[in-house]
């Protein structure tokens, strides 16, 4: 059986907005100076508190957790009053819809979102029982430890030879190799493509059709 892995931030959804919002929000309330935008957007990926520890290398854990908190109100606050929506990459449902079609490849999360966030992305768009496997920040460590792609393919059954990832960070790149798993980085992310084809993946693709034609070409190699 194929498994296809996706990240969420930057990759399925556009949440740039929430998520820069979210942040210039914490740092605000917890008085310390917001970093360079690029700096954000970096971590974005990341499980929250590692996400501070990177930003904020010089304080302690437990002003990294306190950074993390602030940004989890945040961003629900935002998320509720409906302030920066977030929405599906033009192409994204439909790719999804059209692998969860196949009858030889599985679907799964592998993201930096808590489980309460992926529920309220599968409840908005209509993606109940599309993924078979669902890791995030909750369930594993942060990336780019390998562990939520060695879980989803304990859960799937699904062999690492036949396993991809698809990721818009670095962190996503780092994993799928540890994970000795194939990697298709995605362009329209939150990074710049220059640094995800510096950490190499087996594929760069501009569009989720190109996606489509790329994880094909991964499974077909396989199979030949």
């Amino acid at each position: 059986m194929k498994l296809a892995l996706f990240d969420v931030d930057g990759t399925l959804m556009d949440s740039q907005a929430m998520i820069l919002a979210s942040f210039t929000k914490a740092f605000t309330v917890t008085g310390v100076p917001l970093p360079p935008r690029s700096a954000l957007l970096g971590v974005v990926g990341l499980s929250l508190v590692k996400a501070m520890a990177v930003l904020r290398p010089d304080d302690g854990a437990e002003h990294h957790e306190s950074l993390a908190q602030s940004y989890k109100q945040a961003f629900w606050t935002y998320r509720t009053d409906g302030s920066f929506p977030e929405v599906p990459f033009d192409g994204a449902l439909d790719l999804l819809r059209r692998l969860k079609a196949r009858d030889d490849v599985l679907i799964g999360i592998a993201t930096g979102k808590s489980q309460r966030g992926v529920r309220h992305i599968i409840d908005q768009f209509g993606l109940e029982g599309v993924f078979s496997t669902i890791q995030t920040s909750d369930d594993a460590p942060s990336k780019p430890h390998p562990g939520m792609i060695l879980q989803a393919m304990a859960e799937t059954g699904a062999a690492p030879q036949d396993t991809v990832m698809i990721g818009d960070a670095l962190f996503d790149i780092e994993m799928a190799h540890a994970a000795g798993v194939k990697v298709a980085a995605v362009s329209w992310g939150f990074q710049p493509k220059a640094v995800l084809e510096r950490a190499k993946p087996h594929a760069m693709v501009n569009d989720f059709n190109e996606l489509e034609e790329t994880l094909g070409s991964f499974w077909q190699d396989r199979a030949a």
